[in-house]
C-alpha cells in the first residue's frame, strides 16, 4: 500500500480526477478522409456535398484530389496508388466496368459486413443493374454512384418532317435515315453514327446487337459464345457502313466525335452516352437545341432492345485507416438525397428509380422522364477480374470489321479465342 501526507494524497487524487473529465470533455480527433473523383465528375459539385456532409459532422474533415478526364486516365493512377498499398487514399469512384478487378486484386474494402440486418433494405432501392454490376461473388464491393447507358439520339424535327416514328429495330432505322439522307440531298448528312473506333464504346457496339438476340460472353464464369448471333451483330453494322448509312471511315469515330457531328446538325441518329444531351440543348455551338428526342436502342429483328450500361461507384480503399468512417460517407453519397442533388444541379443520372421520377427533377431535367426506360434496359458488361483482357478482344476486332481489315468471321475467331484464354 502506498503511504502518502493527507494533503499530497489529496492533490494527486485531484489531480487525476482533473485529467480524467479534461480526457471525458475533450472533443474527439478529427478524421480525415480523402476522396478521388475523375476531372469530368463536377468536382465543385463534390465539394458542395463534403461541405454539407461535414457540417452534419463535425468529426469528419474530408479533402478532394480530382483525376484525370477519362476513366482510362484515372484506372491508371488507382492502379499506381492501390499497386503500392498506399493509404493516402480512403474513398474513389471507380468505373462501372471495375468492381470485379477491384473484388479479386483485394484492393476494394468489402461493405457487407457493414450493413447489417438493412443490408437488403437498402441495397434494393437501386436500379437492378447497379446492384449486380458492384456485386461480386455474392459481396458488395462498391456503393453505386452515377448512373448511365447508351442512348439512341435522334433529329425529331427531321423525322417529323418526313412523318416518321423512332425506330424499334436496326432494319428500321437504317429505312428511315436513307429516306432522310436522300430527301434532304445533303451529302454531308450521316444516316447513323456509332463508336467504331478501338476504344471501349467500341464493346457497346460489339454488344448491343448481340445481346438483343440473347447472346452471352460469360456464363457461370466460362465463356458463352454464340457465333451466329453475334455475327450478324457485325454484319448489321457493315452494312450501315457499305450501304452509305454510316460514314466510311467510322473506325475511326471516337465517343466524344459523335457527339460533336451531331451537335452540328450532321447526324440523323446517334449512339452515345447520357452526357450528350446538355451539349445538344446548352452547347454554345449547337445547331441541334429542341430538335433533338431520346428513345431506347433498337433491337436486332426478332430480339429485344437492349442498352449498355455505363456509369461510377463509390469503393472504399482496402488500405484506409479510417473505413468506418469512410463507409459512412459513401453511404450517404450514394443516397436518394445526394442522388438528387446530383440530377438537379448536374443532370447527372439517378441510381434510384424513384428520383427520375421526382417533380423537382423532373421540372429541372424533363428529358429523365425518356431516360428512365432507357436506363432500365441498360445491362452490365461482362462482371469479371479479367475484363481488360476481353475489352481488347472486342474492342479491337471491332475495330478492324469497321475498318474493313478484317471480315467478321476472321475477327470472331480471334475473339473467341482471346476470351477463352483470359477465363482459363
Amino acid at each position: 500500500m502506498i503511504k502518502c501526507a493527507a494533503t499530497s494524497c489529496l492533490a494527486i487524487l485531484l489531480a487525476g480526477f482533473v485529467q480524467f473529465t479534461a480526457a471525458q470533455s475533450a472533443p474527439p480527433v478529427p478524421v480525415n478522409l480523402k476522396v478521388y473523383v475523375g476531372g469530368q465528375q463536377r468536382p465543385d459539385l463534390m465539394r458542395e456535398l463534403f461541405a454539407q456532409y461535414s457540417a452534419a459532422h463535425p468529426g469528419v474533415k474530408i479533402s478532394l484530389e480530382i483525376g484525370g478526364a477519362t476513366s482510362e486516365l484515372n484506372q491508371k493512377y488507382l492502379n499506381m496508388v492501390l499497386t503500392a498499398k498506399d493509404a493516402t487514399l480512403d474513398i474513389f469512384l471507380i468505373d462501372i466496368i471495375r468492381p470485379a478487378q477491384f473484388a479479386a486484386a483485394r484492393w476494394a474494402e468489402p461493405l457487407d459486413a457493414y450493413f447489417g440486418k438493412d443490408a437488403e433494405a437498402e441495397l434494393s432501392r437501386y436500379l437492378p443493374a447497379y446492384r449486380e454490376a458492384n456485386t461480386v461473388n455474392g459481396k458488395m464491393v462498391a456503393l453505386p454512384a452515377l448512373a448511365d447507358s447508351l442512348f439512341l439520339y435522334y433529329r425529331k424535327d427531321l423525322l417529323a418532317k418526313y412523318n416518321e416514328q423512332p425506330p424499334t429495330t436496326w432494319p428500321e432505322l437504317a429505312r428511315i435515315a436513307r429516306k432522310i439522307q436522300q430527301s434532304e440531298n445533303n451529302p454531308n448528312l450521316q444516316g447513323l453514327s456509332f463508336q467504331g473506333k478501338a476504344v471501349e464504346g467500341a464493346v457497346c457496339t460489339f454488344l448491343l446487337p448481340y445481346w438483343s438476340l440473347g447472346g452471352e460472353i460469360i456464363r457461370d464464369g466460362k465463356t458463352s459464345f454464340e457465333r451466329g448471333k453475334a455475327e450478324a451483330g457485325l454484319e448489321m453494322w457493315r452494312t450501315m457502313v457499305s450501304e452509305g448509312i454510316a460514314k466510311k471511315n467510322v473506325a475511326e469515330v471516337g465517343t466524344d466525335d459523335t457527339r460533336k457531328e451531331f451537335q452540328a446538325g450532321k447526324v440523323v441518329f446517334g449512339v452515345i452516352w447520357g452526357y450528350a444531351w446538355n451539349h445538344f440543348q446548352g452547347g454554345a455551338d449547337t445547331r441541334v437545341k429542341d430538335k433533338v428526342g431520346v428513345v431506347k436502342l433498337p433491337a436486332m429483328p426478332g430480339g429485344k432492345a437492349v442498352s449498355c450500361m455505363g456509369g461510377w461507384n463509390w469503393a472504399v480503399s482496402a488500405y484506409s485507416k479510417n473505413k468506418t468512417e469512410a463507409v459512412s460517407l459513401i453511404r450517404w453519397l450514394s443516397s436518394p438525397y445526394v442522388s438528387k442533388q446530383l440530377a438537379l444541379k448536374g443532370s447527372f443520372h439517378p441510381v434510384f428509380p424513384a428520383v427520375y421520377q421526382d417533380p423537382e427533377v423532373l421540372a429541372a431535367v424533363p428529358w429523365f422522364a425518356d431516360a428512365l426506360p432507357v436506363v432500365e434496359s441498360a445491362r452490365p458488361r461482362p462482371v469479371t477480374p479479367v475484363y481488360k483482357a476481353i475489352s481488347d478482344a472486342l474492342r479491337i476486332n471491332t475495330n478492324t470489321v469497321m475498318a474493313g481489315v478484317k471480315t467478321p468471321k476472321e475477327a470472331l475467331d480471334e475473339i473467341e479465342q482471346r476470351v477463352a484464354r483470359a477465363l482459363r
